[in-house]
């Protein structure tokens, strides 16, 4: 067990390495200029001299990232059983979802910003619009893939709609509410950088536009570091989330679902 969490640290820092030394040598032999891609240790530098900047930039977007990503998961949810349970409601709004889906978020972007302004608000419903998605469908794919066996089971039971939904519809769910979480955290913050690019004073989104603006490339790509870290912290804590939610193996519940869907 204890070998297994080492491998589970040891080898991201062994591939973090295999990077790190690919970026440095592929910029070494071409002799390619600080402008295009800086040494990482010139990067590294820069995070160092520019810490403060960076932390305090950082502290905007995640709350951007937070706020859109919570506020996806407050109205997704409700809407996949709403759309799951209704065959009418189905018809009537899931071909809306996954056309409103199709339209760029960079198209809809500026008017975002007319409606909400420059604050944090219109990041925030930027970030909420690119992750809404993931999790209606991902949660409305969870509800239809419970086993029907169990349904038959619970009505057999006596058991009510609502003793059904959240004693054997939801906890089925959760292993894909989780998986679109993971998809919509990480979109969150690319939805809030792109509020960040479109019109902001503040964030690293706006940090990025300033320091190419300056050609300040090792500041660039230390923003971009700290993007990446971001994305990840973010990423984790969902991750802990489900396996704080969602303790019981979901190896029964797969194959149970599997089984279900072969011919």
């Amino acid at each position: 067990m204890r070998s297994e969490y080492v491998a589970r640290i040891l080898y991201p820092l062994i591939g973090l390495a295999v990077i790190l030394a690919l970026w440095h040598f592929y910029v070494v032999l071409l002799d390619l200029p600080e402008i295009v891609m800086p040494l990482p240790g010139v990067v590294l530098d820069a995070i160092i001299e520019e810490w403060d900047l960076l932390w305090s930039e950082s502290w905007p977007t995640f709350l951007e990232c937070v706020y859109g990503f919570a506020l996806s998961v407050a109205l997704g949810i409700p809407i996949a059983v709403a759309v799951t349970a209704s065959r009418r409601l189905n018809l009537m709004f899931y071909p809306i979802l996954i056309a409103t889906q199709s339209i760029p978020k960079i198209a809809i972007a500026p008017i975002v910003l007319v409606w909400f302004g420059t604050g944090l608000e219109s990041k925030l419903a930027i970030a909420f619009f690119v992750a809404f998605f993931p999790m209606v469908i991902d949660t409305a794919t969870g509800l239809r893939s419970t086993p029907p066996d169990l349904l038959d089971l619970a009505r057999s039971l006596k058991c009510s709609p609502l003793q059904i939904f959240w004693k054997i519809q939801f906890p089925s769910a959760l292993p894909f509410i989780f998986s679109g979480a993971k998809v919509a955290v990480t979109l969150a913050v690319i939805g809030a950088l792109l509020g960040e690019f479109i019109g902001s004073t503040e964030g690293l989104g706006n940090l990025l536009l300033v320091a190419n603006s300056q050609v300040n490339a090792p500041l660039v790509w230390a923003s971009l570091t700290f993007l990446s870290m971001l994305g990840m912290v973010l990423f984790a804590a969902v991750v802990l989330a489900e396996r704080i939610l969602m303790p019981w193996p979901t190896a029964f519940i797969t194959a149970e679902s599997n089984k279900d869907t072969d011919p």
